[in-house]
């Protein structure tokens, strides 16, 4: 271990993997240590079924809930967008390779108290009960508008000067309700909350032409999921990573970073070695006083023998309720996949509930969501942390990972992967670039 790397990376989350692979792939040498004797960290998949129970000290699972080994859960889970940036990292450094994908069957989103699909090109508007006839002939006005929009092109943005209009501006221009906005802003454009309303309607238009684009490649939903969980994606990035020649270590114990007198990142100590480098990249974990605490996230993992209701029975879904529909100040998600993703046994449905806790009763804001699910054979709560780091790591060299957020997908941990390399090697992340080096390399 007592090497010089040019980077080491602690810990194994998703996020870290990502990064340990891309900068592999770019040349750079690479040692990734994990304390944990598994790959994932808090993206990790728990298997067998015996593990998850003991890890919340509920004992041992009942016979009903089939073989253990059949059961791979999620702690964090989110869906993946068919055409957002996790998909085309994925694609452009060949990591799709070590994978199956499978696609998510429906989308849906909760309003006055009940379910409804979401509603995502202009047929679906037309047809959708989430809409009287006059609001879904203006809703379907706007969805055009949108499909329509190519930013270099002014005479695609109608009356609407897009680089100055706020959202809210936007759907007053289109004579949309309250409810309307309501599920476009947190089911199609997967805002957190009514902020953005007061923002450019640019990101609000992207973010709905994603959802759409992601739609239109497999049909059904937006979202795609891996066979065997998302435990898949970590390892799959790290044997990127090896195949570069990144140096992985787990069970690794302390991990300690140690910093020159001008606070500058000067290498690791593990087991009493110490290897050097001139950058870390980690999550908050390994971080200490390096990062802060801005909130918390409640997350529940129930087990079904059922589809959720009123899902057209489902094999999987996503399910969103937007803040306001139930008085909050952010949304409440559900994910649920079952054992047709090969996750649970057969007959057995995996749903997850998560949002940003707000009260000092974390377990009661996930009621609206588990009210919707019928009857659950059981269920595991936690709490975690969310952190974010205090700098951005330019100076001291230590790039710090924020925690997984409350959503169901990966558009926010990508940004946060991004925004990372580039804090770290200076640029913009480049696909091409990436997809290149790995064609140069597979060529020789």
């Amino acid at each position: 271990m007592d090497e010089t790397y040019d980077v080491i990376v602690l810990g194994t989350g998703l996020k870290e993997c990502i990064l340990s692979g891309l900068l592999s792939v770019s040349g750079k040498k690479v040692l990734h240590m994990d304390r944990n004797k598994y790959y994932g960290g808090e993206s990790a998949s728990i298997t067998p079924l015996e593990e998850l129970y003991e890890k919340f000290g509920l004992g041992s699972p009942p016979e009903s809930m089939g073989r253990g080994r059949d059961w791979n859960v999620d702690l964090i889970p989110k869906f993946l967008m068919a055409n957002g940036m996790l998909v085309k990292l994925l694609i452009h450094t060949g990591v799709t390779r070590y994978l199956e994908f499978k696609s998510v069957e429906g989308s849906y989103v909760y309003q006055d108290g009940k379910i409804f699909k979401v509603p995502a090109t202009e047929q679906e508007a037309l047809a959708s009960s989430l809409m009287g006839m006059f609001e879904k002939r203006r809703y379907r006005k706007f969805l055009m508008w949108v499909n329509d929009i190519d930013e270099s092109n002014p005479k695609t943005h109608g009356d609407i000067d897009i680089g100055k209009a706020t959202m809210q501006e936007v759907y007053t221009h289109f004579g949309l309700d309250e409810n309307t906005a309501d599920f476009t802003g947190h089911a199609l454009a997967l805002w957190r909350d009514d902020n953005y309303k007061q923002q450019s309607c640019i990101d609000t238009i992207r973010r709905i032409k994603l959802y759409s684009e992601s739609l239109a490649r497999y049909g059904k939903t937006p979202y795609l999921y891996p066979l065997y969980g998302l435990g898949e994606l970590p390892q799959g990035f790290a044997r990127l990573s090896a195949i570069y020649g990144g140096t992985y270590m787990l069970d690794k114990p302390e991990c300690k970073i140690h910093f020159d007198e001008n606070g500058k990142v000067t290498g690791v100590e593990s087991d009493g070695e110490t290897a050097k480098c001139s950058a870390v990249v980690c999550d908050p974990g390994y971080a200490g006083d390096k990062v802060k605490k801005v909130g918390q996230v409640v997350r529940c993992i129930c087990i079904l023998s059922h589809p959720v209701p009123n899902t057209k029975d489902s094999l999987s879904c996503q399910l969103i309720i937007p803040q306001n529909q139930v008085d909050r100040k952010s949304d409440i998600y559900v994910c649920c996949v079952s054992h047709a993703h090969n996750v649970a046994s057969k007959g057995k449905f995996l749903a997850i509930c998560s949002t940003t806790v707000e009260t000092d009763n974390p377990e009661a804001e996930l009621k609206p969501a588990l009210n919707l699910l019928g009857p659950i054979d059981q269920k595991f709560v936690s709490v975690s942390d969310l952190y974010e780091p205090i700098e951005d790591g330019t100076n001291s060299k230590l790039f710090v990972s924020s925690t997984y957020d409350a959503t169901t997908h990966f558009e926010t941990t990508c940004l946060d992967i991004l925004d990372i390399y580039k804090r770290y090697t200076g640029e913009e992340f480049d696909f091409t670039k990436v997809a290149d080096q790995i064609q140069t390399v597979a060529d020789e």
